[in-house]
């Protein structure tokens, strides 16, 4: 996330706005950047990779219906389910 963005940017990013949010399912989602990723129904993680330490605990979790992850995501692969990524709105994914 940027170190500064304005209420408009912020917005855009929670509603999707402006090209910045994927929906996936089970096939393999690699080379991404994304701040958040929200299960709007039950979804099993298969395996996920990014920045987090020891993001790699979430593999093969169970995420129920509405869970959402903050944290910045670079691969991950569904067994089950729908994830929808949040990529940064304004460009400067260095924050």
């Amino acid at each position: 996330m940027s170190t500064f963005d304005t209420d408009n940017t912020l917005l855009f990013e929670m509603l999707g706005k402006g090209g910045g949010t994927e929906v996936f399912t089970t096939a393999a989602q690699e080379g991404k950047d994304w701040y958040c990723i929200f299960f709007p129904v039950e979804s099993v993680i298969s395996t996920i990779a990014g920045d987090a330490t020891n993001i790699n605990r979430l593999d093969g979790q169970t995420m129920n219906a509405g869970t959402t992850l903050f944290l910045r995501t670079t691969a991950i692969t569904l067994t089950s389910g729908i994830g929808i990524g949040y990529r940064e709105h304004d460009g400067n994914a260095s924050a």
